[in-house]
């Protein structure tokens, strides 16, 4: 396969069509590709690793999800590259090669669902099916400038959907145009039209803005103004998001260690929060396929196999405190968002890192990640990486997250935002 005219985003093509032309169809012309965690009828799902296709039979029926795409008149067009066992954000793949970023060709194009999101970033398609459980669609959206939705939990059927870890899994995805992408998500989460609600409140969480390496003006500001000019400056709010969750999330002082609170990169309750998301997903992972690597033993490549073997050994100690902190948190942030109300972060700390880079100098910038991204995966509310142009030549994003089952509104204020953002970007890059 030339794999530079595609960027190296399919693992392999074909076509699925559409279950029926008729023009009526809200995806009707559209085309998509589908990340190689998806089962399609025929195919084996590949999970990013090829001992994993090689131990695998074919699939012999198709993902719900992919079924629902294909009932809305969008035509398939492949399966994507993706990290080992979904076990990364990164977007590299010692195997099948790390699909290039078509916004940022010296840097990583994000993960696990990477080559879902180059395909979107490159135009080789007009949306992607990717999964998230740790931010596997969220950072491959901000690191290739295209949107990328990642729903409430359990909102969308996961199965014929290898999973990860059950507590977080999520099928998202993207977009590079936000009517698209709520057309999408509309038939996904099989929601009917209803009218914008005007956002009641949106939180601009200032701590979470102070671990990014971009400067607000570049990023919060840009949202600020633009939702002061729609909406009007009263539904702006500001917040100390650590402290907030630090104070209604008692169980969280359990993964306060004195690492933790020695950290003065990070903000100490969302650090925990995110050792909390990552211990379940470790024990998730493990119940799924630790049987399968210890029989394998899988060829996996630099960062994932450490993690995957750190995995299998985990013990079930605490886990009975992860479940207290996601009952915690989603009462926390559900009191404080309530009907219509956003809460807005950074996706990433920062633009995405260079290829090949040591995983050790990695550390700081995973740990910083984590914290943002785990607010999202312990809750389980929704949760939108929204482009926000380019600074230094490379790509910027914020997050805007609802409660849990608030996708369509969600979905309806991105669009509602898109056009008044993309001036406030053109204002803030002169």
């Amino acid at each position: 396969m030339a794999r530079s005219s595609d960027y190296g985003a399919f693992m392999e093509k074909f076509v699925l069509k559409p279950s029926s032309s008729s023009h009526e169809l809200p995806l009707n012309g559209l085309i998509f590709a589908v990340k190689d965690i998806f089962d399609v009828d025929g195919f084996v799902t590949g999970f990013g690793n090829p001992d994993w296709a090689r131990t695998h039979l074919a699939a012999t029926s198709t993902a719900p999800a992919v079924l629902a795409i294909l009932r809305g008149g969008a035509t398939c067009v492949g399966k994507t590259v993706m990290d080992e066992m979904a076990y990364s954000i990164n977007g590299e793949n010692k195997h099948y090669g790390t699909p290039t970023n078509p916004c940022a060709p010296d840097r990583v194009p994000g993960g696990s669902s990477s080559g879902s999101a180059v395909a979107v970033g490159a135009k080789l398609v007009d949306f992607s099916l990717g999964t998230d459980t740790g931010g596997s669609v969220r950072v491959p959206a901000s690191y290739c400038s295209i949107l990328g939705f990642r729903p409430s939990h359990d909102a969308v059927s996961t199965a014929g959907v290898i999973p990860m870890a059950q507590s977080f899994d999520t099928v998202g995805w993207f977009a590079r145009d936000p009517v698209i992408l709520n057309r999408v998500g509309r038939i996904l989460l099989q929601l009917p039209d209803v009218d914008l609600v005007r956002p009641r409140q949106i939180f601009i969480a200032e701590d979470c803005f102070q671990l990014s390496s971009i400067p607000n003006n570049r990023v919060s500001q840009v949202l600020v103004k633009s939702v002061e000019k729609l909406f009007g400056g009263d539904v702006v709010k500001h917040l100390i998001l650590g402290d907030y969750v630090e104070d209604k999330v008692p169980s969280l002082s359990h993964f306060m260690t004195k690492e933790i609170k020695k950290q003065d990169y990070n903000i100490a309750s969302l650090a925990a929060l995110s050792s909390a998301m990552r211990l379940l997903q470790r024990y998730e992972f493990k119940n799924n396929h630790g049987e399968w690597v210890n029989t394998v033993k899988p060829d996996l490549g630099p960062g994932i196999s450490e993690r995957v073997w750190e995995a299998v050994q985990t013990i079930g100690e605490n886990i009975d405190i992860c479940y207290s902190v996601k009952a915690e948190i989603i009462d926390a942030l559900t009191t404080l968002l309530e009907d219509f109300g956003i809460l807005a972060i950074p996706t990433v700390p920062g633009p995405p890192p260079k290829l090949n880079t040591d995983p050790t100098t990695l550390e700081i910038f995973r740990a910083k990640a984590f914290s943002l991204l785990s607010i999202a995966g312990v809750s389980g509310f929704c949760q939108v990486s929204i482009p926000l142009g380019m600074y230094d030549d490379l790509p910027v994003a914020i997050s805007l997250l609802a409660k849990h089952g608030s996708d369509g509104f969600l979905l309806h204020v991105v669009e509602t935002l898109y056009d008044a953002l993309q001036e406030q970007i053109a204002i803030s890059e002169r």
